[in-house]
């Protein structure tokens, strides 16, 4: 039985089940966004091999979102998009496989905070979802541009984008933590 000192202090009982009901309702939340960014990304993409291959590129909101159907084999901005396959598939499928199973077991083992952890699942999901591409097509399919006039961003999916707010949320959160 907890002592009053304990009981007070929020060790006892109760308090300890809280916390591990608390950290189980989190990392199930975690989960889903994971397994929707990675759905929504798989989904966007099919849409775009089913409807965009083909086709002319299309223009919204006087030519800021173009959508255009692109196939990536390389990285960022199609870095390494011309080495040879072997390479390729050992830079994009097996290091950045390598890679994204050492995050992956760090963020698992780690006690972060709740934004933190929401950072990197949001960058798990989407490199997950790219690597999936690689290690199934040996490319991945690209469709947003955004841009206006000549300052255009390169052509990314859904992936990409959770892969850059996962780094922005990592970013203003340790930069907040810095500060303080």
């Amino acid at each position: 039985m907890a002592s009053a000192v304990e009981r007070r202090a929020g060790a006892g009982p109760r308090a300890s089940l809280w916390r591990r009901s608390r950290r189980l309702a989190t990392q199930a939340l975690l989960g889903v966004v994971l397994v929707a960014t990675i759905g929504c990304d798989r989904v966007t993409k099919r849409f775009a091999v089913e409807t965009l291959a083909g086709t002319a590129d299309r223009s919204f909101l006087a030519d800021t979102v173009r959508v255009a159907y692109a196939e990536n084999a390389g990285g960022f901005l199609s870095l390494g998009a011309d080495l040879p396959e072997a390479n390729r598939t050992a830079i994009f499928v097996v290091a950045t496989g390598g890679i994204l199973a050492a995050v992956a077991l760090v963020a698992v083992r780690s006690r972060w905070d709740h934004w933190s952890s929401l950072g990197v699942t949001l960058f798990l999901a989407g490199g997950a979802s790219n690597w999936i591409d690689r290690v199934l097509h040996g490319r991945v399919v690209d469709f947003l541009n955004l841009g206006i006039g000549p300052l255009r961003t390169g052509v990314f999916n859904v992936a990409d984008v959770a892969i850059m707010i996962g780094l922005g949320v990592l970013l203003v959160r340790q930069t907040w933590a810095e500060s303080r």
